[in-house]
């Protein structure tokens, strides 16, 4: 669409509006933006609450990867992207404070405008805003990004772009963007957009993967690499953005390093032998056992439990829905009662870890296990009762075992709940259905997840008496990327993380165009129009009470679809690191996660 005609656009609606009666608000750009209500900071903050303002820069910080990269462009869909690139080297229009819920405050932009209903959304770019090759970023730059990554990026760029009727420039430093859905989180959304140089990529295949790194205007740019082996990154003293409030505190280090191993175990070898320099550790029997090595008892490593309040996400073993085999609801229940998980959690974690109860557990986001759905969250699921599975208005609880690991109580009921799907043990012992075609699948994994290796192991042990063969087909990093792109698996170790302001990203990680687009967040395949109308529900809510409660519905029907054989999950992280690697007292909301390291770090000695 042209300029000339979006300016029509804007005056036709505008004139719609009138002939309705409907007033038109005259909106006025502003520092940032909150999902609901108004962010915390005032337009003169100085820094943001969660920020040591005065820590010093230099230094280096050292992580561990276990797998490999053959790529720098991690906004496609092709390729292994190295770690960083996004987060380190390019920038988005605003910023996110992880000390609010779901608030953002001008980055690239100096400000946002929007109207009460949030039908649009205008950005207006900072003056001296550059990418690291010294060149400005400009409203190009940011239409073409948009559009290029709506187009040809990820998946998860293009339900946000298919809800945009037009794009254009209003001047020369300002962008606006009319909507054609309703959906409050759009302009936070679009704030959060990585904006290219659009320059560096004319004659080029955006969509294949390369080892150029992108132009960004971020803090950071690529300094070496040997693909596969380790990624460097250097601050920019040239940053044009190191003296903005909102970046006052962060990035600190000179250089942020990541090095690749070809498992867990080597990545903590490394740690212990002090070539990394920080380790972020997901086992609590370890973190009591494994760190007597000397650099901790001499003081030089220091072990930091970083309290959290974000939900507890998923982490287990996901059904491939697409595969004949998973499709029945009850053959999926049968496996979650064959899944010994207090036994299995006391064999891998000393019995630690609380289990995931639902996929937004740990908050308020959360339904409540066992307990029937009340209220608004009722109404939200009504309409769609005769769909859903059992559970999901009742109220839904996972099997508890008796702790053995013979689990016999927990297996009777396995058994029968695949005999009413049709699988029955035959005299050889082994479980087929009426066809004659014996129940066996396969758990594909990644090289280097030990600990999943183990729990896998224990399961299908579990399964044998249930007449089920199930194996274990380990595969390299490049391998699993391809074939989770492209669900070509049975089932495989899943892990989601969610935050407290779920949003347009619910609908990749759920949407039913997961089932046959490649590259979504769907592994599971599910296709559940109620799952859809609730996120919808999310995205148009006018206030934080009616989003808590689609948000609560949705997690109702994830948690009944019986897609997950969920793990663990922990309240705090554990991040064991040298000692010159400082953080601030004052820990954001969402504690240890993105926004909090390396981001707010500093070296000191």
């Amino acid at each position: 669409m042209n300029h000339a005609t979006a300016f029509k656009l804007r005056g036709l609606t505008a004139a719609l509006a009138l002939m309705l009666g409907v007033g038109i608000a005259a909106a006025e750009p502003k520092h940032g933006i909150a999902m609901y209500g108004e962010p915390a900071l005032p337009p003169d903050f100085v820094s943001l609450p969660q920020v040591n303002p005065d820590a010093p820069k230099g230094g280096r910080i050292v992580f561990g990867e276990s797998g490999t990269f053959d790529s720098l462009n991690p906004f496609i869909t092709n390729g292994q992207s190295a770690t960083g690139i996004s987060g380190l080297t390019v920038e988005t229009l605003m910023g996110r404070s992880y000390d609010e819920p779901f608030t953002l405050y001008g980055l690239l932009a100096e400000s946002i405008n929007t109207d009460d209903a949030r039908s649009y959304v205008e950005f207006t770019l900072r003056e001296g805003a550059r990418f690291s090759d010294g060149s400005p970023v400009t409203v190009d730059d940011v239409l073409w990004s948009m559009e290029k990554l709506g187009t040809d990026g990820n998946p998860r760029y293009l339900g946000a772009w298919k809800k945009i009727a037009s794009s254009e420039a209003v001047d020369d430093r300002t962008v606006r963007f009319t909507f054609n859905t309703v959906d409050r989180e759009l302009p936070l959304i679009l704030g959060l957009r990585p904006i290219l140089k659009k320059a560096q990529w004319e004659g080029k295949d955006f969509t294949a993967s390369s080892l150029e790194a992108p132009i960004g205007s971020g803090p950071y740019v690529v300094d070496s690499f040997d693909a596969g082996a380790y990624i460097s990154y250097k601050r920019n003293p040239d940053w044009w953005g190191k003296d903005l409030p909102f970046n006052r505190g962060q990035w600190n280090f000179d250089e942020i390093r990541y090095d690749y191993f070809g498992d867990g175990g080597v990545v903590f070898e490394a740690f212990k032998g002090g070539t990394i320099t920080s380790y972020r550790e997901g086992n609590a029997a370890k973190w009591l056992t494994n760190y007597d090595f000397p650099a901790v008892t001499a003081g030089d490593v220091v072990k930091s439990e970083i309290p959290h309040k974000r939900p507890s996400g998923i982490e287990g073993f996901v059904f491939n829905t697409r595969k004949p085999i998973f499709q029945d609801w009850r053959v999926r229940e049968a496996l979650i009662h064959a899944f010994n998980f207090e036994f299995i959690n006391q064999a891998i974690t000393g019995g630690t870890q609380p289990r995931i109860t639902s996929y937004f557990g740990n908050s308020f986001l959360g339904m409540e296990p066992g307990v029937p759905a009340t209220g608004r969250v009722a109404e939200l699921l009504a309409p769609f009762k005769a769909d859903l599975l059992p559970g999901a208005l009742e109220g839904y609880t996972l099997p508890v075992a008796d702790g053995t690991e013979m689990n016999r109580k927990n297996l009777r009921a396995a058994t029968a709940l695949l005999e009413e799907a049709g699988w029955t043990v035959g005299d050889d012992g082994v479980l087929k259905n009426a066809e004659g075609t014996p129940f066996t699948f396969q758990i594909t994994l990644v090289q280097g997840a030990d600990e999943v290796a183990s729990i896998a192991a224990i399961f299908v042990e579990a399964l044998k008496p249930l007449g089920i063969t199930a194996t274990i087909n380990t595969v390299d990093s490049a391998q699993y990327k391809e074939r989770t792109t492209n669900y070509d698996f049975d089932m495989t170790h899943y892990i989601r993380s969610l935050s407290l302001s779920p949003g347009n990203e619910q609908m990749l990680y759920w949407g039913s165009a997961g089932v046959t687009e490649p590259g979504t967040r769907n592994w599971m395949g599910m296709n559940s129009p109620a799952a859809e109308a609730m996120i919808s529900a999310m995205l148009s809510a006018p206030d934080a009470t009616e989003f808590t409660a689609a948000t609560q519905a949705l997690d109702r029907v994830l948690t009944s679809g019986r897609y997950v054989i969920p793990f663990w999950y922990s309240n705090v992280s554990r991040l064991a690191h040298r000692k010159e690697l400082k953080y601030p007292e004052r820990l954001p909301l969402y504690g240890d996660w993105i926004g909090f390291q390396p981001d707010t770090w500093w070296y000191h000695e």
